[in-house]
C-alpha cells in the first residue's frame, strides 16, 4: 500500500500540475468541455477491460494458478488471456472510431449536432479512443507483477500519463491547432509510453508477456463466467457516468468542466489511498484465501479498512471546509473565472460528502472479488446506480451541476450499508477489536483539524480571492497546519504511532 500509494500521490500531483495548465489555457468553455467528453470515453471502457471486470477476476484466477500450477503455467495463461484481449479491444476500437457522432450524441445529448462542442468531441475522442487498448494490455501485465508483488512498476504508469499530457500541453503552439488537440495526443502518446513502460518492466523481472494467439481453453471460460456479473456492473457504472454527462450537458456550459475539475481533487484521497489498497489488497488477500489462511486474510481486511478510515476521513474533511480556498490557489487563473472557481468548489464539497465511502467500498468490493465472489458488488451497484441517477436529476433542479454531485455522495453511503448488511448476513464481514475502538479517535482527530483550518481561514481573511503567490503560500500553509494538527491528534490518541509508521518503511506487518 505504501509503495501504490507513493507512486499515485505523485501522479496526482503531476496531475494537479497538468489541470492547473488546462484550466489556465481552455478554462471551462465548450472546448474544455468537448475534450473532457473525449477524455472521460476510452476511461468509461477501461472499467471494464482494464482495472474492472477483467482485472478482478483475472488476479484471483492468476494467483490461483501460481498456488496450485507454479509461475510457468500462470505466465503461459496470462499471455492467452492477453491475446484475448488484444482481439476483442482491436475489434471494438475500430467500431467505435467509425461509430463516433452516435456515439457522442448518445453520452451528450444536450451537444447540439453540427456546434462547436459535439464536432470537437467527435475529432477528439476519434484520437483519444484507442487508449483504451494499450492501458488495458499495461493493466493485464499490472496485474501479474502486483500478483508476484512488484507493485512500483505498475503504480508508476499514471505518472506517464501525466507526463506526456503536460508535455503536449507546453507544445501546444508549435503542434497543434488547439490545446483540446494538444492533450488528445497526449493521451494516445501516453498510452504507447505506459504499455512500453510495462513491457520492459516485466522482461526485467524475466517475463515476457505478449499476447499469444488467443486459445479457449477451460480457463477462459471459467474467466469469461466470472466476468458475467463484473460486466454488469461496469455496465451500470457506466450507466452512472453517462448519466452524469447527459444530465451536465443539459446546464449551463461549463457544468462538465466544472464536474471534472472537482472530481479531480476528490481523486488525490480516492486515488491514493483507494486505489492504493484496492491493488495491494486484492493479490495478497486473494492468495491468503487460496491457501487458506483465514486469520491472515481477516487481518488484512481489518488493517485494510483502518487505514482507509485514517486518510480519508482528514481528507474528506479538508476537501469539505477548504473547498474554496483550494479551488481558487490552484485553478483561479487565466480563463478560468471568479464564477468558474466558486461553482466549482460548491461541487467539490458535494462531492466530498460521498468520499470516505467510495474508499471504504473499495476494501468491501476486493473482499468479495478475493473469495470470486463477483455478485455481490454487482447487485448493490445496479441498486445504486438508479438512485444515484434519481437522486442527481432530482437535486440538479434545486442546485445545478451540484445536485449531481451531491446526489453521488449521498449514493456512496448507501453502497457501504448494503455491501455490510450482505456481507454480514453471509457470515464474511468480521471487525476487529482494534478497528472499532479506532473509529471514533479518528473522528475526534478529525473534528480538532477541522476546527484548526477554519480558524486559520478566517486569519487569512480575503487572502485565497485576490491574484498573486501569496494564496498559493497560504494554501501550503493551510495543508501543512491540517497536517500537523491531525498527525498530532492521532499520535496522541493512540490510533497510529511512530512505531507503526517504522513498520510501514521497514515492510515488516503493522
Amino acid at each position: 500500500m505504501a509503495t501504490v500509494a507513493g507512486m499515485t500521490f505523485l501522479s496526482r500531483i503531476l496531475g494537479f500540475v497538468r489541470d492547473m495548465l488546462t484550466a489556465i489555457v481552455m478554462g471551462a468553455g465548450p472546448l474544455a468541455d468537448a475534450f473532457f467528453v473525449a477524455l472521460k470515453l476510452p476511461n468509461l471502457f477501461r472499467r471494464i477491460s482494464a482495472e474492472g471486470a477483467f482485472t478482478v477476476s483475472f488476479v484471483p484466477l492468476f494467483s490461483e494458478a501460481i498456488e496450485k500450477e507454479g509461475q510457468d503455467k500462470a505466465v503461459a495463461m496470462a499471455r492467452n488471456m492477453m491475446g484475448w484481449m488484444f482481439v476483442i479491444l482491436s475489434v471494438f476500437t475500430v467500431i467505435a472510431l467509425a461509430t463516433m457522432p452516435f456515439i457522442i450524441m448518445g453520452i451528450a445529448p444536450g451537444f447540439e449536432v453540427g456546434g462547436e462542442r459535439y464536432e470537437s468531441a467527435v475529432d477528439l475522442a476519434r484520437v483519444t479512443f484507442p487508449y483504451l487498448l494499450l492501458i488495458s494490455l499495461s493493466s493485464l501485465i499490472g496485474g501479474v507483477l502486483n500478483t508476484l508483488e512488484r507493485f512500483a512498476a505498475y503504480a508508476f504508469v499514471p505518472v506517464l500519463f501525466n507526463v506526456a499530457l503536460i508535455g503536449a500541453l507546453l507544445l501546444n503552439d508549435m503542434v497543434w491547432d488547439t490545446p483540446a488537440h494538444a492533450l488528445a495526443w497526449g493521451i494516445l502518446a501516453a498510452g504507447f509510453l505506459q504499455f512500453g513502460w510495462m513491457f520492459l518492466c516485466a522482461r526485467r523481472y524475466g517475463l515476457t508477456l505478449l499476447p499469444s494467439v488467443p486459445k479457449l481453453d477451460l480457463k477462459v471460460k471459467r474467466l469469461g463466467i466470472l466476468m458475467v456479473p463484473g460486466l454488469i456492473g461496469a455496465g451500470v457504472y457506466h450507466l452512472n457516468l453517462f448519466a452524469d454527462m447527459i444530465i451536465a450537458s443539459f446546464l449551463e456550459s461549463g457544468s462538465i468542466s466544472y464536474l471534472y475539475y472537482a472530481d479531480r481533487l476528490q481523486q488525490l484521497p480516492l486515488g491514493v489511498v483507494g486505489i492504493a489498497v484496492g491493488t495491494a489488497l486484492l493479490p495478497l488477500l486473494s492468495r491468503a484465501i487460496s491457501a487458506d489462511k483465514h486469520d491472515e486474510a481477516k487481518n488484512l481486511f481489518n488493517r485494510a479498512l483502518e487505514a482507509v478510515l485514517i486518510l480519508s476521513l482528514p481528507a474528506t474533511t479538508a476537501l469539505m471546509v477548504a473547498s474554496e480556498p483550494i479551488i481558487r490557489s490552484l485553478f483561479h487563473y487565466g480563463a478560468f473565472t471568479d464564477y468558474d472557481a466558486t461553482t466549482t468548489a460548491f461541487v467539490l464539497t458535494c462531492y466530498a460528502v460521498g468520499l470516505p465511502a467510495y474508499i471504504a467500498g473499495r476494501v468491501f468490493q476486493v473482499a468479495c472479488f478475493a473469495r470470486q465472489d463477483t455478485k455481490t458488488p454487482v447487485k448493490v451497484a445496479i441498486i445504486c446506480a438508479f438512485l444515484n441517477i434519481a437522486a442527481a436529476l432530482t437535486l440538479s433542479q434545486y442546485i445545478g451541476v451540484a445536485g449531481i454531485a451531491l446526489g453521488t455522495g449521498i449514493v456512496g453511503w448507501v453502497q457501504i450499508a448494503l455491501l455490510y448488511s450482505v456481507m454480514r448476513r453471509q457470515g464474511r464481514l468480521d471487525f476487529d477489536a482494534r478497528l472499532v475502538r479506532n473509529f471514533g479517535k479518528i473522528i475526534t482527530s478529525c473534528v480538532i483539524m477541522a476546527a484548526g483550518l477554519y480558524g486559520f481561514m478566517v486569519y487569512a481573511g480575503d487572502v485565497f480571492e485576490t491574484a498573486g503567490t501569496d494564496r498559493i503560500l497560504y494554501l501550503v500553509a493551510l495543508v501543512g497546519l491540517g497536517a500537523i494538527l491531525y498527525g498530532l491528534s492521532v499520535m496522541a490518541l493512540k490510533v497510529m504511532n511512530i512505531s507503526d509508521f517504522k513498520k510501514i518503511m521497514t515492510k515488516k506487518d503493522a
